[in-house]
């Protein structure tokens, strides 16, 4: 079944979300990031930073943990089995660090179709903001594969 592009209506709720020093270590170790600097304050406080530092993909992970996007896929017909993670991008404005309190703003902002009907690709953007301004915008693509078409 393709994607029911009444997707791009849904206005995510903000997620309001504190980092937490022991999540970015616990990310940092799942990623085998092994600098100090993303698991030990006092090594990041000795290179110039207020506090842990949160790795560039930190983000994408906190805002997947707190947010629906899979419930909103799921309420707008995919069968969640089929759907694949394509892309992400993120471009950062200012470093993130243990004790910053962050906004995600989210929007399905396209959706469009290749391979015959075969695929569905749904593009999500978040900017993330602390204290009104703009720490990082986060880009991710969805790939949803649909078994019934003709390709």
């Amino acid at each position: 079944m393709a994607l029911d592009r009444a997707i791009l209506d849904i206005t995510p709720p903000i997620l309001d979300l504190d980092v937490e020093r022991s999540r970015i270590r616990q990310f940092a170790v799942a990623i085998g990031e092994e600098n100090p600097i993303y698991r030990n304050k006092k090594a990041a406080v000795a290179a110039g930073h207020s506090d842990v530092l949160a790795p560039p993909t930190f983000l994408f992970g906190l805002e997947l943990e707190h947010s629906d996007v899979f419930g909103d896929l799921a309420a707008h017909g995919v069968d969640l089995g089929n759907v694949l993670h394509g892309e992400q991008r993120f471009r950062y404005f200012s470093d993130v660090h243990a004790g910053d309190r962050l906004q995600f703003t989210t929007a399905y902002v396209d959706a469009y179709t290749k391979a015959s009907g075969a695929l569905d690709f749904l593009v999500r953007r978040t900017t993330v903001t602390r204290d009104g301004a703009v720490v990082a915008e986060l880009e991710s693509v969805s790939v949803i594969k649909n078994p019934g078409s003709t390709s």
